[in-house]
C-alpha cells in the first residue's frame, strides 16, 4: 500500500537529523513506499470549509546537509493525502491549538497523527492527572500560596511551566531554599499560565525512562540520565541516552494508560516515566524513537506505520 503523507512541522531544512524523530519517521515512510509533502503551520489556510496549506514534495536521505530534496511550491488542499503528521515542535500555545482545528475539519478522512481533538484535549502535564496513583504527589496552581504549603508537606520539590518543553524551565527547590518566591514573581510576569509542582524523586539520578507506545501498546524505551549535579534529564538539554528494559512497573502504567490512548486515537506517544511514577504523557510531537531503534534496534516508527497502514486499509 502506498500512502500520500503530508508532515506538518518545522521548517525541514533546519533540523538535526541525528537525533529527529519527525526525520525518522519519513525516512521509514519512504522506505515503504510513500509519498512525502511537507509543510509549515504559518501556510496553513481555510476557506469555504476546505483546509489548504502551501508546501513541497520532498524526498529525504540520511546525509547531514543534504538530507532532504525538495521539489517546488505548491498549494495542496489537505484532504489529497492519506495521512497527515502533526509534528511541529510546542510550545503547546495558542497557535499549536489554532492548528489543531485547522486539522479537525480533515480528521478522520485524512488520517491526523494523533488525532487533533485529542492532542488539544490532552495538556500532556495534565493529561497525566487522569489516571490516579501513577503520579508522584502533584499541585497544579496560579496560587504562591497553595504552592509554599505544597512546599511545606514535602519539602523536597520540583516546579516547571505547565507547557514547556524538552526540560525548559524545570526547576529544583529545597525545604529552606529562599529563591522560591523570586521565581514565582518572575514566572507571573512572564505568563499566565500555572505551574505545576511535584515532590522531588531522588530516582531521577538514575534516569528518566522515555517510553514508546503504538496505540497504546509499549514498544521499547530508553533510560535518559541527567549529568552530574543536574536534575534534567531530557536529551536537548545534556541528558544521556542509555538502552533500558521495561519493568514490571513499567508494563503495569502501560496497561493503565494504553486503552485511554487507543481509544483518544493517540497513536504516536512518548511517556516519562521516573523511578515507580508516571510524570508526563507526550502527546503533541514524542521524540526518543532514534536513540530507541539506535540502542536496541527496535524502530517505533515501522510500528507506528504499520499501524498507521492498517487503519487506512480499512473500509
Amino acid at each position: 500500500m502506498s500512502l500520500k503523507v503530508a508532515v506538518q512541522m518545522d521548517p525541514i531544512e533546519g533540523i538535526g537529523i541525528e537525533g529527529d524523530t519527525t526525520f525518522l519517521m519519513m525516512e521509514t515512510a519512504q522506505a515503504r513506499g510513500h509519498a512525502l509533502f511537507v509543510y509549515t503551520t504559518a501556510t496553513l489556510a481555510m476557506e469555504d470549509g476546505r483546509v489548504f496549506a502551501r508546501g513541497r514534495d520532498v524526498t529525504v536521505q540520511r546525509v547531514k546537509g543534504d538530507h532532504a530534496a525538495l521539489g517546488p511550491w505548491r498549494r495542496a488542499e489537505l484532504t489529497e493525502f492519506d495521512v497527515i503528521l502533526l509534528r511541529q515542535d510546542p510550545p503547546f500555545d495558542m497557535h499549536y491549538i489554532d492548528t489543531t482545528f485547522f486539522l479537525e475539519v480533515v480528521h478522520p478522512k485524512t488520517l491526523v497523527v494523533n488525532d487533533p481533538v485529542e492532542v488539544r484535549n490532552a495538556p500532556e502535564k495534565l493529561f497525566v492527572t487522569k489516571f490516579p496513583g501513577l503520579q508522584p504527589p502533584t499541585l497544579i496552581t496560579w496560587e504562591k500560596a497553595a504552592i509554599l504549603d505544597f512546599r511545606a508537606r514535602h519539602g523536597d520539590i520540583v516546579m516547571k511551566p505547565l507547557n514547556g518543553r524538552g526540560g525548559s524551565g524545570v526547576t529544583r527547590h529545597l525545604a529552606d531554599d529562599p529563591n522560591l518566591d523570586t521565581l514565582l514573581e518572575l514566572h507571573a510576569e512572564l505568563g499566565r499560565e500555572p505551574v505545576i509542582v511535584q515532590k522531588f524523586l531522588p530516582s531521577v539520578v538514575k534516569g528518566d525512562k522515555r517510553i514508546l507506545l503504538i496505540d497504546g501498546d509499549p514498544v521499547g524505551a530508553i533510560n535518559r540520565v541527567p549529568a552530574k549535579g543536574q536534575i534534567r534529564s531530557n536529551l536537548a538539554v545534556g541528558g544521556e541516552a542509555q538502552p533500558v528494559e521495561l519493568s514490571a512497573r513499567d508494563r503495569e502504567i502501560c496497561a493503565a494508560i494504553g486503552p485511554e490512548l487507543k481509544a483518544r486515537g493517540l497513536i504516536f506517544v512518548g511517556i516519562d516515566v521516573i523511578g515507580d511514577y508516571l510524570t508526563e504523557i507526550n502527546v503533541t510531537s514524542p521524540t526518543g524513537a532514534v536513540a530507541l531503534k539506535r540502542f536496541t534496534g527496535i524502530d517505533a516508527t515501522d510500528v507506528m506505520w504499520q499501524r498507521i497502514e492498517a487503519l487506512r486499509a480499512q473500509p
